[in-house]
């Protein structure tokens, strides 16, 4: 089931939500992409964010490696 002109479809999603696991109504985009929670959307930020800071970790810690001073350290 869609929403015409907004491109959103209604489709049924099984996992857990609230602590309550079973069947969910959900949007989906027209690609068959589910449409996140905003829980899920911060996790995912959450993840990304981790991830991003331990690359600027090991960036830095080879540029010290190497000899160069990091602004901050100056």
């Amino acid at each position: 089931m869609g929403i015409p002109g907004l491109n959103l479809f209604l489709g049924i999603w099984e996992g857990s939500h609230e602590s309550r696991s079973g069947y969910w109504l959900r949007w989906w985009n027209p690609e068959g992409e589910l449409l996140l929670w905003s829980e899920e959307r911060a996790q995912q930020e959450r993840l990304r964010a981790d991830r991003e800071y331990d690359r600027a970790q090991r960036l830095a810690e080879k540029l010290r490696q190497a000899g160069i001073a990091l602004d901050d350290e100056e």
